[in-house]
């Protein structure tokens, strides 16, 4: 694995930005990963993990409450592909945060399920500021102020904002496959001005996170203000 060699880029990139390190969180992407690679990166200290089905994220979490989580340092786990709205309970039951959140339904759902289990469920919303016909996401791709895309948006996060039971932290993207990492900047540059954007239009909504950038680019990402990165190819390559 090269955890360490992930963590010295990230610190990196950080300084390069003018950026404290502690502000920014790595997510290890153990999608397909057997629980021993997870295990080896939580006694390296790595407590924050991400799959992208909550149907292989429940084993994995069942098995690591049982076997090291130690001195309260519990692993938290981060949904961060699509939620099909029926799976919406397992998810809420299971995951820490949910960074694939795409639409009003989805919060409703996982809102009802986080208040069955007692909690508040920390959320982002994921936009698709690319316009990528195949991606998930709100649609963000065309926000210009007064357009019907940009107040369209504003009615979904702020609905989404008001649903109880979830807790809107941020926002999340993909950026489109690229053939340099430097490529994908106007795509983080647009979700950290439409996450203003949207603090500004919506007074008292703060969205402090956003989870941006993957093994391909997250040097890029952090330069533009991501606060997670979503890291798996890069770390647990051998």
């Amino acid at each position: 694995m090269n955890y360490e060699t992930v963590q010295q880029r990230i610190a990196a990139a950080a300084a390069r930005a003018g950026r404290s390190v502690a502000d920014i969180k790595l997510v290890a992407v153990c999608k397909q990963r057997p629980l021993a690679d997870v295990a080896v990166l939580y006694a390296a200290g790595q407590r924050d993990f991400g799959e992208n089905r909550v149907e292989d994220c429940a084993p994995k979490a069942a098995a690591a409450a049982a076997d090291f989580e130690i001195d309260g340092a519990a692993i938290r786990w981060h949904m961060i592909g699509h939620v099909q709205s029926r799976k919406a309970q397992q998810v809420a039951e299971v995951c820490g945060i949910v960074h694939s959140v795409d639409g009003v339904k989805l919060a409703g759902r996982l809102g009802r399920a986080a208040e069955q289990a007692g909690r508040a469920l920390p959320i982002l919303l994921e936009c698709n500021v690319s316009g990528e016909p195949n991606k998930d996401g709100l649609q963000a791709n065309d926000c210009a102020a007064g357009s019907l895309q940009w107040e369209q948006l504003v009615r979904e996060v702020a609905s989404i904002a008001a649903t109880p039971g979830v807790q809107v932290r941020g926002l999340m993207t993909m950026a489109p496959v690229v053939a340099e990492p430097a490529a994908a900047r106007p795509f983080f540059v647009a979700l950290r001005e439409l996450r203003d954007r949207l603090v500004a239009q919506l007074g008292g909504l703060a969205l402090p996170e956003l989870s941006m950038g993957m093994t391909d680019d997250f040097e890029v990402a952090i330069a533009e203000g991501a606060t997670i990165v979503r890291v798996g190819r890069a770390i647990f390559s051998d």
